[in-house]
């Protein structure tokens, strides 16, 4: 009899923790994934691109929407339609937001400031101006942007969000979905906005507005780019590769550049390079939300699965590539800032220590700010009001308060040389 009832204590006792996970996995799986797809449900006519569309004139606005969301800072949110254009001078359709302050604009205009996003993935879910969470990384400056009365324009990317292919880390692809955002932007006749802007990224969105630098004049005459800011920027690509090809970060970043690259590099090997677990996983991985794959990537570097096989600097084409998509710093003509936090293990401190080290030796006007104790994810949040000071000195003219007499806090990462072939 004591046997018995003892079996049926076990027996409520499984059932409990049986029911218990049951609810676990509802609230944290089911429930969240009903939420989003119910979500992009309501949301997908907007995306659906006009064909034929009204103009294939880089910066022409499509469509807009206002978004239901509340802006910090005081502002009304829309989503927006606009055309960009792909590295061969395409005509390509992008999804992006912008926030209109409350405040008046002033006569000369609104003063601008263009977003770019860090690494997601290239699901819908998990396009900004498509998520649940729009605001996600603008904590902190997106609100005092607002009270100074800033016109802030984001860009999803080509490719993210609507039909096409996406261009992740190609700089003169994303440097056009940035300056195009601009010009869509002052397009739309609510903003009131000036041909003045600041470009502004985190990660991947880092070297979007690098290269923004590099092109902007040259592309966009009619525009005025005063100054860029990044936040850990993925800008010295070679270095940042070398040390992580073989880490963690390769399965967050790798697929999206396997999916990408090819694109503008045909001849780039994947076979050699990427390992089998990589190549049979790279697509299946790119069209999802990093942010919902942390568990699997953690799970295949618990087991030791690498996402390269080799260090892909040691194959001509990928150095080349690689080379290529590093924005020069030469070519950057207006004052910079980099926030780099100490404690980042996705963009190396190292690898920006080797890129002011490069702007300092040309004489570039660079502010840095270091953060100890700040990780990748946090950087863009932390480094915010010192961010948005900056740039109020910048559409101030005021004098750029130059870092490179400061010492560096780590030593600079080393630019790979060449494979020899």
């Amino acid at each position: 009899m004591k046997n018995k009832k003892s079996k049926i204590i076990m027996l409520i006792i499984v059932v409990i923790l049986l029911a218990a996970v049951g609810i676990v996995y509802f609230v944290k799986i089911v429930q969240p994934n009903y939420k989003a797809k119910q979500h992009q449900a309501s949301i997908q006519d907007f995306y659906k691109i006009p064909d034929p569309i009204s103009s294939e004139v880089p910066g022409t606005l499509l469509k807009t929407e206002k978004m239901d969301i509340t802006v910090p800072g005081g502002g009304t949110a829309y989503r927006m339609l606009y055309v960009s254009e792909l590295p061969d001078d395409t005509p390509a359709v992008s999804s992006g937001m912008i926030f209109i302050p409350d405040t008046e604009a002033p006569e000369e205009g609104r003063k601008i400031v263009a977003w770019a996003h860090g690494t997601l993935g290239f699901g819908n879910e998990c396009t900004p101006s498509r998520s649940e969470t729009p605001l996600n990384d603008m904590d902190n400056w997106l609100n005092g942007m607002m009270q100074r009365g800033w016109l802030v324009v984001t860009t999803d990317y080509v490719g993210l969000g609507v039909p096409g292919d996406p261009y992740y880390l190609v700089g003169k692809s994303e440097s056009r979905d940035v300056i195009n955002s601009v010009r869509a932007a002052r397009n739309f006749d609510k903003t009131n906005a000036s041909n003045q802007f600041v470009a502004w990224g985190h990660s991947q969105g880092g070297h979007s507005a690098l290269f923004t630098a590099v092109y902007a004049k040259g592309y966009a005459p009619e525009l005025e780019l005063i100054a860029t800011a990044a936040a850990a920027p993925a800008a010295e690509l070679g270095a940042l590769l070398s040390q992580q090809y073989d880490k963690m970060v390769a399965w967050a970043i790798g697929p999206d550049v396997s999916v990408s690259w090819p694109l503008i590099y045909p001849d780039l090997p994947l076979e050699p390079v990427l390992s089998k677990q990589g190549l049979r996983d790279y697509k299946k991985i790119a069209f999802g939300c990093v942010a919902n794959e942390l568990g699997e990537l953690e799970l295949k570097s618990a087991f030791k699965e690498k996402f390269f096989q080799t260090d892909p600097l040691n194959d001509p084409v990928w150095y080349e590539a690689i080379k290529e998509q590093t924005p020069d710093i030469s070519e950057i003509h207006v004052p910079l800032y980099i926030a780099q936090g100490l404690s980042d293990t996705v963009v190396l401190p190292n690898t920006s220590a080797l890129l002011i080290q490069k702007a300092c030796a040309l004489d570039k006007n660079i502010t840095v700010n270091w953060l100890g104790d700040t990780s990748h994810k946090q950087v863009a949040v932390v480094s915010g009001p010192s961010v948005v000071d900056w740039m109020q000195d910048r559409f101030n003219g005021a004098p750029v308060i130059n870092s490179c007499a400061q010492s560096l806090p780590v030593d600079p990462a080393v630019d790979p040389s060449a494979p020899v072939q």
